[in-house]
């Protein structure tokens, strides 16, 4: 796990590499490296966390025996074991014993056709200067990160936003369609970035670049939801796979040369990973949270859970104690490491943990992430148990739920969830599938912003990537598996993968994902959908499969989510942040924003009258993005 950096610059010097490679550091404290071809003006820059093959012979960029080829790479490759015996057998000889050579060698055998046969997580270059070509490529799910920019300058690419300015002097534009996306959903779903001028390479996504420009682009991963398939039609057969699937996924991700550890919830994703973890390393060391200050409202505490796991387990546990004022005042420097103005507190998880197994000597950790969006769990899953009633309702029987959502209290959990199940009704098909996403209506978002932000997004629809991808589905596809292709393909890969990388990062920590095994992955589009939300059980099959393995009361516990205080802390602990960010002299320079109706969004929200704390939240993480990546 590490950080890349680089481009096809013509006339570059390469120079400005090694600023680049610093704003990487935290991704990579055990070494970095540069590669510079002055003759082409290809630069490949690296920053290693050594996790496999701690000697010298890991270390990146990794050139070849002839010299013609050159690779940097970011991740980690389950299977380079069986890949490197299949190489052995046809005569390679190899230096050292890093997944890194494993991949090199593999493309100088079979070229990018090699990209079916890898089993991992990654984001890499790859230099071939007899083909004249420059390769990027991101992995199937999307679980490392990797982004790009194009201009007059050539082509530049980097693990981190933060890690190009330094390298090229691109045109800082803001992009219009993106920030309505982040301020619609928190996060924003597709390619797009605050910079109209960088994108992200989308998962199982490549680009081969020439002579400083882009040459071809092609998906070299589909996945199974958008393929034909037969399904596994016998549900005992069903959780016994699941069970089996679920185990050789998360052992094949044991591979490590340093000690390896947990995220432990208390929930059933991270506690099944766990159960199957500790029957090859039994003093597994696990880590979890105790957020001091109590949520908003209707949320279930995890650490009893996770206690109560780890008791069953005979596994360690290891608790950070945060209060909401610490999490409050590490705010700005959680959107300056995202990279991304996600208006979600939750990342700080992930980073206290990171920071916590770092400092016990734990380089590694395992996460639960993903099983939702394999096998359902969000409230949204269980929402589309009523779609059938609301495609039978008349146009004008769903434009008054519509109504009835945005007129109910939302002060209260259960009037804010209702809101939320009503929102898409006066949407039809996919579009409703894609509403439920939604955290704020464009009608609330357009009346703030300022005339010139309005007319730049007129005719853009906040979820067309997401329609764009549903298009694509086989048209028999019910409406769980489509739901689940947009979990897979935007709020996994583009809101909690991203998130958990960059704050694991920040802290030296690689994590890795079980339930993303692409053999996993096939195997949870294989199974219907009633196998999965089964009445109001969602992870039905997933349940029934960890029953032999963990206490029934987590198993089927109630669903539950990070809950940090953001309402109050609106009033309180950001109150003076938010003075400053929203005040009329900073929204007036940024130019977004209509400073009389953000004023008006704040008086109702500390009347009651309105639940926006979520949305001037996102109006302050725009701001505070704005001040470091565009001001500075």
């Amino acid at each position: 796990m590490c950080g890349i950096v680089g481009g096809w610059l013509p006339g570059t010097d390469g120079a400005r590499l090694p600023l680049s490679l610093a704003a990487l550091s935290h991704r990579g404290p055990d070494g970095q490296g540069s590669y510079v071809d002055a003759d082409s003006g290809v630069l490949l820059g690296h920053v290693r966390l050594a996790i496999i093959d701690l000697s010298d012979a890991g270390r990146q960029p990794m050139v070849s025996d002839e010299g013609p080829v050159t690779l940097v790479f970011n991740g980690e490759i389950y299977n380079h074991r069986e890949l490197r015996a299949e190489l052995e057998a046809k005569g390679v000889v190899f230096n050292g014993r890093s997944d890194t050579e494993v991949l090199l060698r593999l493309y100088l055998d079979e070229g990018m056709a090699m990209l079916q046969r890898l089993d991992g997580i990654f984001a890499f270059a790859i230099h071939d200067r007899r083909r004249n070509e420059l390769f990027l490529v991101r992995d199937a799910l999307g679980v490392k990160p990797l982004y790009y920019g194009e201009g007059e300058y050539g082509v530049a690419f980097a693990s981190e936003i933060k890690a190009l300015p330094p390298l090229v002097d691109f045109p800082r534009r803001l992009d219009a369609a993106t920030l309505h996306r982040y301020l619609t959903f928190l996060w924003c779903p597709g390619e797009g970035t605050p910079f109209s001028a960088v994108r992200k390479l989308e998962p199982g996504g490549a680009i081969c670049i020439s002579n400083g420009r882009i040459v071809k682009r092609w998906r070299w991963y589909t996945p199974p939801v958008m393929r034909r398939r037969r399904s596994i039609t016998d549900e005992r057969q069903a959780i016994a796979q699941v069970e089996a699937g679920l185990r050789m996924a998360v052992q094949r991700q044991l591979v490590s040369d340093v000690p390896v550890g947990a995220f432990l919830s208390g929930g059933l994703d991270s506690s099944a990973v766990v159960a199957f973890a500790r029957e090859q390393l039994p003093d597994l060391r696990c880590f979890t949270i105790e957020a001091k200050g109590g949520a908003d409202s209707g949320e279930t505490e995890d650490l009893p859970y996770a206690r109560r796991v780890a008791a069953h387990l005979g596994v360690p546990l290891e608790v950070v104690d945060v209060d909401s004022s610490r999490m409050a005042n590490d705010l700005e420097e959680m959107v300056w490491q995202l990279d991304e103005p996600l208006a979600d507190p939750a990342p700080l998880n992930v980073l206290y943990i990171s920071k916590l197994a770092r400092q016990a000597g734990i380089k590694v950790l395992l996460s639960g992430a993903g099983g939702d969006d394999l096998f359902t769990g969000y409230r949204r899953h269980l929402a589309l148990r009523y779609e059938p009633v609301w495609s039978w309702l008349p146009d004008i029987a769903r434009s008054g739920l519509g109504r009835l959502g945005r007129a109910l209290d939302q002060r209260t959990a259960l009037g804010r969830r209702a809101a939320r199940l009503f929102s898409g009704m006066e949407e039809t098909g996919d579009a409703r599938l894609a509403a439920y996403f939604f955290w704020a209506r464009r009608d609330d978002l357009v009346p703030l912003y300022s005339a010139e932000m309005r007319n730049a997004i007129t005719g853009i629809r906040a979820e067309q990537p997401m329609l764009d991808l549903l298009a694509e589905l086989p048209p028999e596809t019910c409406p769980v598996d489509r739901m689940l292709a947009l979990e897979q393909r935007f709020f996994l890969a583009d809101h909690n993968l991203m998130y958990t990388d960059k704050m694991s990062m920040a802290a030296g920590v690689e994590v890795r994902v079980p339930f993303l095994d692409r053999d996993l992955v096939a195997l949870a589009a294989a199974i219907p959908d009633r196998f999965k939300q089964r009445g109001r059980e969602g992870k039905w099959v997933l349940k029934k499969a960890m029953e032999s393995h963990l206490p029934h009361d987590v198993i089927y516990r109630p669903k539950t989510g990070f809950g940090a205080p953001l309402r109050r802390w609106m009033r309180y602990e950001l109150r003076e942040m938010m003075a400053d960010l929203l005040s009329e002299r900073s929204l007036r320079r940024r130019g977004l924003f209509d400073p009389q109706a953000v004023q008006r969004m704040i008086a109702a929200n500390d009347a009651g009258k309105a639940d926006a704390s979520y949305i001037l939240f996102s109006l302050m993480c725009v701001e505070i993005w704005c001040r470091r990546f565009v001001d500075a």
